[in-house]
């Protein structure tokens, strides 16, 4: 049972740990006044001093189902209250107390809203807290006002949906469906929280397709928000029977005469009902009502049935039709000519006469028929003829021949009779003294009799025709089923013998065998058919069969449908017993094809290996065969997702023909045609030839895309971006577009990608040229590098100073060295770059300076001598060294005019100079570096 809240339990732990003892101890201290002891807690003025006190109700917001309980739990902090309660018009069932708390439960709550107040006096100070309840009712009851027997096709009707008692309706939504379809919704948000029940409506146009379908309403109260669940609940489903009856009536077939009596089919026809099976036929001749057959095909009704007019119809009598469907009608009629034609009467005087004995014949057929025996006719037509003779032997048997002739509407009609003359000579055997048939119950003891007549009198044998039992005739004996049959009685006298076979009949049970009354039948959907059980027993039982389901019984032929079919319970019952069987019926039908299942436009996908699927209705199951009916698909079979494949060997679904197919679907019930069109679509395919995967730009040239793309259907659309950063738009290539690109064909049946590399070549520059060391010693080395950027990668080549001897280059000529350093080694070098998109050149001037101090002292020892040798090796740098190109150092002996710059010959006096660059080609800015050679 519920007490107080954890947290009021905790405030209450702490007030009395804060109190402690002190409470106790003045809580039993008395004030003493004239009047005599006054007990009063001494804390309690001062504690409502101190602290505020509250009162708390718990829950205080609260959502119960109507006639539901709820436990309120009431409580203060005030350390004394003086009372305390719970104010409420509900009805309450326990309560349970505390000093400072009130628990009680109430019950039955049916009010939609009620504010209960916990109330407390503290100090004279009273302490309320108030709540909120609320209650809901489930949608229990949702009504769908019934819907009209029969609706027109065409025009509205109302569909009412009635939820009463359910709220609160703001938390309410109604919804109207057709089958599983939506039609309307409606949510009643917003409405007051007292507000209960609501109704929602619908105009609905009814439509073909609509008869038979279930309307229903759906309602759910959401109370999710409010921490409970959504309760939802339906109303019984309405059906809906529409109609279409044409403004035209029926058409009659009937023949203009009818005999009285005959029976002649007429028949009534009439097109465009809907739903056929559901009209009613009224067929009658006169005041004779008539019972046709009614046959459907389509939207179209046949009634057929016989009409057998009576004498009172004789004249003009009307022919009425009368088809009557969702309480309208349509009728039409028609006059026909109903006469009375009897067949002759042709009798004899006597039906058996013995031999000399007069025999008189007469022959009549009515009052205006004209009647003629054997080439005799009577005076006037109405009148009989006759004809009188002595019987002789001969006469027995004769025949006699009877014509009448009756004329209706200006047509004449004839009908004729005969009969047979008996002489009776020898013995007879009636039926009275000897009957044809006799019925026994398997048994009881019987005596057989049969007795002859004849002169003189016969003697009777009763035996099997096939030579079995001897019936012994007058004596009791026991009856089996065995003595059952035909037996042949014989009659003898000595004028000859008669001779008749009668019929032992003995009764027994029923019996039902799978021969008469089989374990599963099969029923064609149209047909008309019974379900007839044959039973064997004596007397024949009549048997009825009930379907297990619904209790139906079977009766008469039907018009087989496939809720025909299922178990059905036959039983035989006769005088004797009964017995009892289950029958199995299966309904058969002829196939047929739904879009669904059979859809007549298919999209066919290149490379995915799938098979076109055709369901089709029908039992047995049916077998589909699609064929090619035009185009290049003429007599190809199309490969189906199918257990029973037809007879052609489909080709495989990677190389199907799209056109124009006709599935045919075949059991043995008849066969229907759809066509299928068939069309080919394939994923987005990329290859070398269409997305080449290496790919060659060049710096500077305007800035393209790339050149791919892909095959497919529908065209895929390509889109190429560049791997780990995106590339910049510019208008002109750069080399920084160099890198790999992923391209990636799409379309609705797929993707397909390639990675391109694309390179970017531009034209060769000379980025460094340069002379290391920058002061060389003669003798010495130094080196000068080229460094070209370029793509492809360039071809370096040098133009040296003439007479520049012993060079050496690197293996790709980026290095050029030179081992002790001569001054023919001064000069202009050129270095070129060279690629499939250009030239470019750079210069160097490299000055060799000789030791100039040297050459002084060396030439005043000397003397005339090295004068001489330096002016013949002056004649031969400038005459032979510059031109053949070559460099060489000047020696100390060498004068300035030794030297030779830019192949130019030595200038007297240059030491050191510095020269211009020589080519177009070479920058402005030509860089020059001397190497001065000391001596050391």
């Amino acid at each position: 049972m519920p007490g107080p809240s954890p947290g009021l339990r905790r405030a209450l732990l702490g007030l009395w740990a804060a109190l402690g003892l002190g409470i106790l101890g003045i809580s039993g201290a008395l004030r003493f006044h004239r009047g005599g002891p006054q007990a009063e807690p001494a804390f309690s003025r001062s504690a409502v001093a101190l602290e505020p006190f509250w009162a708390d109700l718990q829950p205080r917001v609260a959502l119960v189902e109507r006639g539901g309980s709820l436990w309120l739990n009431c409580s203060t902090n005030c350390p004394r209250p003086e009372r305390g309660g719970l104010e409420t018009s509900l009805r309450r069932n326990g309560t349970q107390r505390g000093l400072r708390w009130l628990a009680r439960q109430l019950v039955d709550i049916r009010e939609p809203e009620t504010q209960p107040v916990c109330f407390f006096r503290c100090a004279r100070r009273t302490l309320q807290a108030r709540g909120l309840i609320r209650t809901f009712q489930r949608p229990d009851r949702v009504e769908l006002v019934p819907l009209p027997p029969w609706q027109p096709v065409g025009e509205n009707f109302t569909l009412s949906c009635r939820v009463p008692g359910a709220g609160p309706r703001a938390s309410l939504t109604l919804t109207l469906l057709r089958g599983a379809q939506e039609l309307t919704r409606r949510s009643f948000t917003g409405e007051p929280p007292r507000a209960r029940g609501a109704v929602l409506t619908a105009t609905v146009l009814a439509r073909r397709e609509d008869h038979g379908v279930n309307f229903s309403c759906l309602a759910e109260l959401d109370l999710r928000p409010h921490g409970l669940g959504l309760f939802a609940n339906s109303s019984a489903l309405r059906q809906l029977r529409t109609f279409a009856l044409p403004p035209i009536p029926p058409s009659l077939v009937a023949p203009r005469f009818l005999e009285v009596g005959s029976e002649r089919p007429v028949s009534c026809t009439l097109d465009g009902l809907f739903p056929a099976p559901e009209a009613g036929v009224y067929l009658s001749l006169g005041d004779q009502r008539l019972h046709p057959d009614v046959t459907l095909e389509g939207d179209n009704l046949v009634a057929t049935a016989t009409a057998t007019p009576s004498a009172e119809q004789e004249g003009i009598t009307q022919l009425l039709c009368s088809v009557t469907l969702g309480g309208e009608s349509r009728e039409t009629q028609e006059n026909l000519t109903v006469y009375s034609f009897p067949v002759p009467l042709l009798t004899l005087s006597e039906p058996e006469i013995p031999e000399g004995k007069m025999v008189t014949i007469s022959c009549w057929a009515g009052a205006r028929a004209l009647v003629t025996l054997e080439g005799i006719s009577a005076a006037v037509p109405g009148q009989p003829a006759e004809l009188q003779l002595n019987a002789t032997e001969n006469d027995d048997k004769r025949s006699f021949f009877c014509d009448a002739a009756l004329e209706v509407d200006g047509e004449t009609l004839r009908k004729n009779q005969s009969t047979e003359l008996r002489v009776l000579y020898s013995p007879r055997l009636d039926d009275s003294d000897c009957p044809r048939s006799w019925t026994w119950p398997e048994g009881p003891e019987q005596t057989l009799r049969c007795e002859a007549r004849g002169n003189p009198e016969p003697s009777v044998h009763c035996a099997r025709v096939d030579g079995g039992a001897v019936l012994a005739l007058g004596l009791l004996g026991p009856v089996t089923r065995a003595l059952a049959g035909t037996y042949r009685c014989t009659a003898v006298n000595g004028q000859g013998q008669a001779v008749k076979d009668v019929t032992l009949t003995v009764e027994y049970a029923p019996a039902l065998d799978s021969i008469g009354c089989p374990e599963h039948i099969i029923w064609l959907e149209g047909t008309e058919a019974s379900l007839s059980c044959v039973a064997h027993g004596v007397p024949p039982p009549s048997v009825s069969c009930v379907r297990s389901e619904n209790e139906e019984v079977m009766e008469g032929p039907l018009r087989v449908a496939r809720e025909h079919a299922g178990i059905y319970r036959c039983e035989a019952i006769n005088a004797r017993g009964s017995a009892a069987k289950n029958v199995v019926v299966t309904v058969e039908y002829g196939p047929s094809f739904e879009e669904l299942g059979c859809p007549s436009n298919w999209t066919w996908v290149e490379g995915s290996g799938k098979l076109f699927s055709c369901v089709v209705d029908g039992k047995p199951e049916p077998r589909v065969e699609c064929l090619g009916s035009e185009g290049a698909s003429e007599g190809v079979a199309l490969p189906l997702m199918s257990s029973n494949p037809g007879p052609r060997n489909p080709m495989t679904s990677s190389n199907l023909s799209p056109g124009i197919y006709l599935c045919n679907a075949t059991n043995r019930h008849g066969s229907t045609v759809k066509t299928v069109v068939v069309s080919a679509e394939s994923p987005p395919q990329m290859d070398e030839s269409s997305c080449p995967s290496h790919q060659t730009w060049l710096e500077g040239a305007e800035a393209t895309s790339l050149t791919c793309s892909a095959k497919g259907r529908p065209a895929p659309r390509v889109r190429c971006s560049r791997e780990g950063a995106a590339r910049l738009e510019r208008l002109r290539v750069s080399r920084e577009d160099a890198g790999t690109y992923q391209c990636v064909a799409t379309n609705t049946h797929g993707t397909d990608s390639r990675t391109v590399t694309v390179g970017v070549e531009y034209r060769p520059v000379v980025a460094e040229l340069a002379a290391s060391p920058p002061n060389v010693r003669p003798g010495g080395n130094f080196t000068l590098t080229c460094r070209a950027e370029a793509w492809p990668p360039a071809q370096i080549s040098w133009r040296t100073p003439p007479g520049a001897l012993n060079l050496g280059l690197s293996s790709n000529n980026s290095t050029l060295s030179v081992a002790s350093a001569m001054g023919s080694h001064g000069g202009e070098y050129e270095c070129a770059a060279t690629n499939a998109h250009g030239r470019h050149t750079r210069r160097i001037t490299v000055r060799v300076a000789g030791p100039w101090l040297w050459v002084a002292v060396g030439g005043a020892a000397g003397g005339a001598a090295l004068l001489a040798v330096g002016a013949g090796l002056a004649f031969y740098v400038q005459s032979t060294a510059c031109k053949k190109g070559e460099y060489n150092v000047q020696e100390a002996e060498s004068s300035g005019e030794a030297v030779c710059l830019n192949g130019a010959g030595g200038t007297p006096g240059a030491e050191g100079g510095a020269e211009t660059p020589g080519t177009a080609e070479s920058p402005a800015d030509g860089e020059v570096f001397a190497i001065q050679l000391t001596a050391s």
